[in-house]
């Protein structure tokens, strides 16, 4: 198998329906994007791995998304790990990538090792925004941290906010081809009921942890044994399965849920990407008085500023910033 066949299908999005259970999916490949992804900073293993997990769902999520709209995933928390976000940007035209980025705000002493990544968060929220342009109301969904990783954090949101029965199984980490380098790859799979009218659509508590929405509550009779078994299912795939360079994700979804009947929709490739540019630094200055601005001013006479998702660094003149520049005394 060549190297180009290997790779064929990573930084890649397939959606997917399983006409006899009435569920819809996703599959999702990422390396390059993560290698990106995480190149730009300097994290700990721990932080590492939640902004791979935070940056494969957002994938999975962000491909429903229209054109030049953009989803982002936020998690704050008041342990050591105070921020992971992530965005997507759709597309700006049919069969253009979707861009991601993420990054993550974190306090690199108060880590310790022997905890795994999501205890790293401690108590707070995990957030979904979607801005669909200017002109229009951002819409945000929240909910609290639960469930012990941030793909169960993902599947309360579903079930509170939309409603909808949703599985994530991801895998992620470092992985070597043979006679390649160390890279990042990661794959997963998302499962979701098709939207109808809920059970629990008056606001009830629900079943999971401090009371929130779980699959359980949303779905009865043939609709909730439906899920059950395309769950059961998804149980049985493998790490390699969901990474591994040899398994094509049509091949995966045969594999898994042959008798379901799925049938796959065109590919979405996504790449990472970000919008920072010195015109967005300035308008982000621009709130900011001549007073302000000598305030940020550093002893070699300039305004810096370091964008946190891709390290560009910008060095302004103060004279040409702020909502005083320009203007006389």
């Amino acid at each position: 198998m060549t190297l180009s066949t290997q790779i064929a299908w990573d930084d890649t999005v397939l959606p997917f329906q399983l006409d006899r259970s009435d569920i819809r999916g996703r599959v999702a490949r990422l390396d390059g994007v993560l290698d990106n992804v995480l190149a730009q900073h300097d994290y700990p293993p721990q932080i590492e791995a939640l902004v791979a997990e935070m940056a494969l769902l957002t994938a999975l999520i962000g491909q429903t998304i229209k054109l030049r709209w953009k989803l982002s995933l936020q998690v704050r928390g008041d342990g050591p790990a105070r921020l992971i976000a992530t965005d997507y940007y759709g597309p700006t035209a049919v069969g253009e990538p979707a861009r991601i980025r993420a990054y993550a705000s974190f306090d690199e002493e108060r880590i310790d090792p022997s905890v795994t990544p999501y205890d790293l968060i401690g108590s707070g929220y995990f957030a979904i925004l979607i801005d669909q342009g200017e002109g229009m109301v951002p819409y945000q969904g929240i909910t609290p941290i639960a469930g012990g990783s941030l793909a169960s954090c993902a599947e309360t949101y579903f079930a509170q906010s939309e409603q909808l029965p949703t599985r994530f199984e991801l895998t992620f980490g470092r992985s070597t081809l043979a006679g390649g380098p160390e890279s990042w790859r990661a794959g997963g799979v998302m499962l979701q009921a098709m939207p109808k009218a809920s059970p629990h659509a008056t606001g009830e508590g629900g079943s999971g942890e401090d009371g929130v929405l779980t699959a359980d509550d949303l779905l009865s009779d043939d609709a909730a044994e439906n899920w059950n078994r395309a769950n059961i299912l998804l149980d049985s795939v493998e790490d390699m399965e969901l990474i591994g360079p040899s398994v094509h994700p049509t091949d995966l979804l045969v594999r898994l849920f042959h008798e379901e009947t799925p049938r796959v929709f065109d590919p979405q490739s996504v790449t990472f990407g970000c919008t920072c540019s010195e015109q967005r630094v300035r308008e982000s200055l621009s709130i900011y008085s001549a007073k302000d601005i000598a305030h940020m001013t550093t002893d070699e006479g300039t305004v810096t500023a370091d964008c946190q998702f891709c390290g560009a660094h910008y060095v302004l003149d103060p004279a040409t910033v702020g909502f005083e520049a320009g203007t006389d005394d």
